[in-house]
């Protein structure tokens, strides 16, 4: 029997996914009065908007079922639980970059990954490369910018 991989995500995260799901559940029944008023119009076979409707359906269907499987195998993880000298899922990082500019990473699941507000998954090239790394190490990735290299100046678990 195969294992259940789990999905680890912060609290924040879990609840970007509930309300989501919630939201797709609730135009369930408004995609239902859809296609019942477009099929009032008559021959489906030409009728677009039963078409985008049931297309709309199966969408919504899709996405809930993604999400219901992501929310069934979450395993929610609290940085501030958590403490070390290692980088591990949830820890916030500050890196040195090649010019000695601090940048600051927070490890977090794929789902909530986002860059540009410091979120970065551990499924990435860069997030790969800091996990078990420690204060003072040296760390060399290849993202789709190029190569970079950097050095672990802090490690914190908030």
């Amino acid at each position: 029997m195969a294992s259940v991989e789990k999905l680890p995500m912060l609290a924040e995260g879990y609840e970007k996914l509930i309300a989501e799901l919630k939201a797709l559940r609730e135009e369930r029944p408004k995609i239902v009065d859809a296609i019942e008023e477009a099929r009032a119009h008559g021959d489906l076979s030409e009728n677009a908007e039963y078409h985008a409707a049931k297309e709309r359906q199966g969408q919504v269907e899709m996405s809930i079922a993604d999400l219901e499987d992501k929310v069934s195998r979450a395993q929610i993880i609290d940085p501030a639980t958590l403490s070390g000298d290692k980088i591990i899922f949830g820890a916030t990082v500050t890196l040195l970059d090649d010019d000695d500019n601090p940048v600051k990473y927070q490890i977090v699941g794929p789902y909530e990954a986002d860059a540009k507000i410091g979120r970065i998954s551990y499924n990435s090239p860069l997030g790969r490369a800091l996990i078990g790394r420690r204060v003072e190490d040296e760390i060399e990735v290849t993202v789709p910018a190029g190569d970079r290299s950097y050095l672990v100046q802090k490690i914190e678990f908030v």
